[in-house]
């Protein structure tokens, strides 16, 4: 009897204890009110006095219009910003200086702004500019062989595509884009001799899959037309950057497409 008696303390006091214990999973840190309001208002880079954000509420504003707005925290002495929840060590929080530490190691020191001016930089806030934004349409006619042909390209805006990257306050910012599907036809008279709708994965044999996976279809021009056939040159751009490849898209004389890589 004394034995059974053992191990049912023994069960007894490893479920009191179990009980007890929470999961690390469990417990979450608590996030501070008061810092999150000291950040409220617009703040300046401490030494070259430009805007670097506005924070109202629990949102993150970028004066770069392409910038989405972000949602941020602030835990215990970090804080937690964008989509990535990337953190930022907080070095120093007052009323008027915020100074953190950015992924690379960066010191960040900023300064609450007092120039109602600054405000300005956030004007464009509610219409955004994108890439790309507003369908492009284009009429070429072309002799060739003695017939009269009219080219047509329309650019369409697509697809939304949102490029993380940092900035030179190293604040890393979610910023949106469009891709573009372009459509491409052929007339002969009212004859409609080829119609097309180019995206840019159908280039995806032309450029690496790591430029493919950040560009857009950016662009797409009437070239020339030879015996060949009927050119147009396509560019793919990754956005706000140096990069771009072109593609010649040749339209046949049979009506089928082939490309050839024409520069980086």
């Amino acid at each position: 009897m004394s034995k059974l008696y053992c191990v049912f303390c023994g069960v007894l006091c490893a479920w009191m204890l179990s009980g007890c214990r929470q999961p690390a999973s469990i417990v979450e840190r608590k996030e501070s009110v008061q810092a999150k309001q000291l950040l409220q208002g617009i703040w300046i880079d401490e030494e070259s006095e430009t805007v670097v954000f506005k924070i109202k509420g629990d949102t993150v504003y970028y004066p770069d219009s392409t910038s989405v707005p972000a949602y941020f925290k602030v835990v215990e002495d970090t804080l937690v910003m964008g989509s990535t929840a990337t953190k930022y060590p907080i070095l120093k929080q007052g009323e008027h200086v915020f100074s953190f530490k950015s992924p690379n190691g960066d010191i960040i020191k900023l300064v609450r702004s007092t120039d109602p001016s600054d405000a300005l930089a956030f004007v464009q806030q509610k219409h955004p500019v994108v890439f790309n934004n507003h369908v492009v349409k284009r009429d070429t006619i072309v002799e060739l062989d003695g017939e009269r042909y009219h080219c047509y390209i329309a650019i369409t805006p697509s697809r939304r595509v949102t490029k993380s990257e940092m900035t030179a306050d190293g604040v890393q910012v979610d910023n949106v884009y469009y891709d573009n599907s372009i459509y491409v036809s052929i007339f002969r008279g009212a004859s409609k001799l080829f119609a097309r709708q180019f995206r840019k994965q159908m280039y995806a044999n032309k450029v690496p899959a790591s430029f493919l996976n950040e560009a857009v279809l950016n662009d797409m021009v009437f070239d020339k037309a030879d015996e060949q056939g009927f050119y147009f040159n396509a560019t793919l751009c990754i956005p706000d950057a140096a990069s771009c490849y072109m593609v010649a898209t040749i339209v046949s004389k049979q009506w089928n497409t082939t490309m050839e890589l024409l520069e980086y």
